[in-house]
């Protein structure tokens, strides 16, 4: 059996700034339990604004606008976890991260749920105000796309303003070892049984949510 691979989602415009200290971190901690971390830097990829169309709630493929988000929706669905990990920008998520949401989610993932029963994870940082916003906007975002949702005991939220402030918060980082550590129990877990039993632990069978009846009849032309 191949080792486990987590797909963190790095979503600061800042590559080597406290978001990318706290994944290094994370990084170590998935080393000494033989699990591999692949590191998806957003301000990295050509992504696409969404369109001017207005289609999205009446198609039933995926988006037909070209950049890098169907390759990174493939990554995120050949791993065994998902963490999304971003920082907090004007009270909210930070902008790269909410646009991967919106492209990701809204483009490809709403069709078929790649995502499901993934394990994951999700790592806030930022200076003082709005993590538990942007935590539970992010939770919120894996549970959507059906995945296993871990915790920690409290949010792993990580506080810092300056570059390397965040390796001195001892307790956000306790938070995100912890998650980390049991994101890797969960998916040893699930390997274990689909290895057992031949099959998943949870119902994978789910319809297209863009081409079920209730949806057809719906948008279907008036004649």
């Amino acid at each position: 059996m191949s080792s486990p691979k987590i797909v963190a989602i790095h979503g600061s415009e800042r590559n080597h700034g406290n978001t990318a200290d706290v994944l290094e971190y994370v990084g170590k901690v998935l080393a000494a339990r033989g699990v591999e971390l692949e590191i998806v830097r957003l301000g990295d990829l050509r992504m696409s604004p969404c369109g001017p169309c207005g289609d999205c709630n009446s198609r039933t493929v995926p988006c037909a606008l070209e950049d890098d988000i169907p390759g990174v929706v493939e990554r995120m669905a050949r791993a065994d976890g998902i963490l999304y990990t971003a920082p907090v920008h004007g009270f909210g998520t930070g902008a790269l991260m909410q646009a991967f949401i919106e492209r990701s989610g809204v483009g490809f993932m709403r069709f078929e749920r790649p995502l499901t029963n993934k394990v994951g994870g999700v790592i806030v940082i930022g200076r003082r105000y709005s993590h538990t916003e942007v935590y539970h906007h992010l939770t919120a975002n894996v549970l959507l796309n059906r995945m296993i949702m871990i915790g920690s005991g409290f949010p792993a939220i990580v506080y810092g303003n300056q570059p390397g402030d965040v390796l001195h918060d001892d307790e956000g980082l306790q938070m995100v070892e912890r998650m980390v550590n049991r994101m890797v129990d969960l998916i040893h877990v699930l390997r274990e049984h689909r290895e057992l039993t031949g099959r998943d632990g949870l119902d994978t069978e789910l319809a297209n949510e863009r081409d079920d009846k209730w949806f057809a009849a719906r948008h279907s032309p008036i004649g």
